[in-house]
């Protein structure tokens, strides 16, 4: 026999980011707890809107399923004594499984014997169990939580009401001082209360009182309202995936509707529009078919369409609103200047031991003009890098800046065009905050990566230095954020200067600054070790395995396009069979190399022909190896390393590496280290696992 079971958490309107979350929570945890219980189902669905989390359990089986299990107890050396009788530890064992002595049967387990006894476990009925599914209410993390009132459970938002039934029964618990009911709730405004005497009738119920418990199914309405208005006027209406995701977790029935504002706000920034009515109305923008933003915006009521002509001009009068606010501030804005908005840069602390913003501007500024000559841009574009880097902060002061936070960047563009720089410039200053995740945009000109890095440079080390290092989930500064950002706009742009030469810069920096250090560590190897772990991140990110990344990064980051590109020939030729005498010989170099120490080579030392075979094969290929590795031809650089596997093999033939003779000795380990310094500058195969491949 089964019965269909219905539980809902009835609350204040949920935050919309923490739905879909919490209904993915409740069916993960209800699954698993059901399970655990032996209790059979033949599905779980989950339902949820702004004021419920709702799961369904249909055809649940009435009774645990009954097993039989096996408790395995001490062995037998413990359980009996030296007369054969059972001791303390036996008898203990088999009343804490309900047994007695009587039913102790012996197994072997790996040479030793145990004792056992087979226990009978009754399932329960189903329902008397039901009751304990309050802790998994309680147990549902958000990403935020509150109390209310004088209760001690801290949710995400008060819990108003709670339905659980079984079949028809009701069943009973109480979470925050809530008891459980067969009572929900329509619309807050256009539904009614509902008695649920049938869990399966639950969709439609609510549906009946103005609520799509379905998430997907509001999603669809909403995208169908879209359609049905972009085929009536002929808009292009961009949906973007996360503001249609939110939308459908503002409300529980869904009405599209279309607004209008005035033409002369389309004289402001677009973006300026677009995020007054994305991020602070939640509102779909309207472009032309050509493109171009129009003066309309399409909204989602959160219920029918009756009255929707008051909603609509509700709405337009809010957007208005805002939308005069944001034109006084951009006309207010641009009776200023650039050095006037710099010169306030002076007064607002970046961070307590790291002084103003206007000192940090400085330090980038300074780090991108030594990046640009690393990279020997032409003159013009280091004058525009050096440019872009000095007034890169300065649209923070600026009152859009102050009312659009998300625009940092996009208003320095903006309005430094409008103040004259060139567009190379203007460009720079909106890209130094790409990528703005781990996986978002990056700069697309020289300008915009170089001050992109400098800033994130300076973070980085500056943090640091003064002991902001990130620890377990802790990055208040972004730190790991910024960091994957650089690696990945040096593998963008593939540039040929290495992350070590780069960290030298702000480090150098750092140390020369009159500033407290509050590390106790050596400054640059905390930074190289810090980049090195983003940097195995990231390789993880292109499928490369754990021990390859460890191979080609070694103790550095070095050129990290070129320690990508090494990285995925090895991965290849792992698993190249024909690769496999080349490995073993460079391997065993870099083995006996450990018990070597840094010694010239004395030809005239040499014993055997295979000695001096292998010297002057070393000379060949180090000067070919070091050509291609500077040209970054990983490829070439391997085969001119492959010519040494057989002189190699040759040697370790005919010659005992640790002779007797301490001279012929040192001289053949000197020769093993040269072998191994030149192995190791491609990557430290030595690291690789290599046998399980093979």
């Amino acid at each position: 026999m089964t019965k269909n079971v219905l539980f809902e958490i009835g609350l204040e309107e949920l935050p919309a980011r923490f739905i879909d979350d919490a209904e993915k929570q409740l069916i993960t945890k209800t699954t698993n707890w059901l399970n655990e219980l032996r209790i059979s189902f033949e599905s779980i669905t989950g339902y949820s809107t702004p004021r419920r989390l709702a799961i369904l359990i249909e055809n649940m089986a009435e009774e645990q399923t009954t097993i039989e299990e096996e408790a395995k107890g001490p062995s037998i050396k413990i359980a009996k004594d030296e007369d054969g009788n059972w001791t303390k530890a036996a008898i203990g064992f088999t009343k804490g499984q309900g047994k007695s002595t009587d039913d102790i049967y012996i197994k072997e387990i790996k040479g030793a014997s145990y004792i056992f006894v087979k226990k009978h476990i009754e399932g329960k009925a189903s329902k008397e169990l039901l009751p304990a599914f309050k802790e998994i209410v309680e147990a549902i993390p958000f990403g935020k939580n509150m109390r209310w009132g004088e209760q001690t459970l801290r949710y995400a938002r008060p819990i108003r009401w709670l339905v659980a039934l079984y079949g028809k029964e009701v069943i009973p618990f109480e979470v925050a001082n809530v008891k459980s009911s067969n009572m929900t709730f329509g619309h807050r405004f256009l539904g009614k209360e509902i008695v649920l005497t049938n869990p399966l009738s639950y969709k439609e119920q609510l549906e009946n009182n103005y609520v799509i418990v379905e998430a997907s199914k509001r999603e669809e309405l909403i995208t169908q309202g879209i359609n049905d208005i972009i085929e009536e006027k002929s808009f292009d209406i961009p949906v973007d995936k996360d503001l249609l995701n939110e939308v459908r977790n503002l409300v529980e029935f869904p009405t599209v509707f279309v607004g209008s504002y005035e033409r002369d706000y389309l004289n402001l920034p677009p973006e300026v529009l677009i995020t007054t009515m994305k991020e602070h109305q939640r509102y779909f923008p309207v472009k032309s078919q050509q493109g171009e933003l129009l003066p309309y915006f399409i909204g989602v009521r959160n219920g029918n369409a009756n009255s929707l002509e008051t909603v609509i001009k509700g709405n337009e009068k809010v957007l208005r609103a805002r939308l005069s606010d944001a034109q006084f501030f951009y006309e207010e804005d641009l009776r200023q200047s650039i050095d006037s908005f710099q010169d306030k840069l002076q007064n607002v602390v970046f961070q307590e031991k790291l002084g103003t913003i206007s000192e940090k501007v400085t330090r980038v500024a300074f780090i991108a003009t030594k990046i640009a000559e690393l990279l020997e841009v032409e003159p013009s574009t280091r004058e525009n890098v050096v440019r872009a880097a000095h007034i890169s902060k300065f649209d923070l002061m600026t009152n859009m800046v102050n009312e659009f936070t998300e625009l940092q960047g996009v208003i320095g563009e903006k309005y430094a065009v409008k103040f004259g720089e060139n567009k190379h410039v203007a460009q720079a200053i909106k890209e130094q905050y790409l990528p703005n995740s781990a996986t978002g945009a990056l700069p697309q000109s020289i300008e915009g990566s170089i001050v992109s890095i400098a800033d994130k440079l300076d973070t980085i080390v500056g943090c640091i230095f003064v002991g902001l290092k990130p620890t377990g989930s802790q990055d208040p500064y972004g730190l790991r954020r910024q960091a994957i950002g650089i690696l990945r706009i040096l593998q963008a742009m593939d540039w040929n200067i290495s992350v070590n030469k780069l960290m030298e810069i702000p480090v150098n920096l750092y140390k020369k600054a009159n500033m407290e250090q509050l590390t106790n560590n050596d400054l640059y190897e905390e930074v190289m070790e810090f980049m090195k772990q983003r940097a195995t991140y990231l390789l993880k990110e292109l499928n490369i395995e754990a021990d390859i990344t460890e191979a080609v990064l070694q103790k550095n980051v070095g050129i990290l396009p070129y320690s990508i590109t090494k990285a995925k020939l090895l991965s290849k030729k792992r698993n190249d069979s024909t690769f496999k005498p080349v490995q073993e010989a460079l391997v065993r170099i870099l083995n006996l190399s450990k018990k070597a120490d840094v010694n010239e080579i004395d030809p005239s030392v040499f014993e055997t022909p295979s000695e001096s075979k292998l010297f002057e094969v070393y000379q060949q290929v180090n000067n070919d190896f070091n050509r291609m590795d500077s040209e970054r031809k990983a490829e070439q650089a391997l085969e001119s390393l492959s010519m040494l596997a057989e002189p190699i093999h040759d040697f370790f033939e005919h010659n005992m590496v640790m002779a007797k003779d301490e001279s012929i000795r040192n001289n053949r380990l000197a020769l093993v280290m040269r072998l191994a310094e030149l192995i190791t500058k491609f990557a430290d195969l030595s690291t690789i696992e290599w046998k399980q491949q093979f």
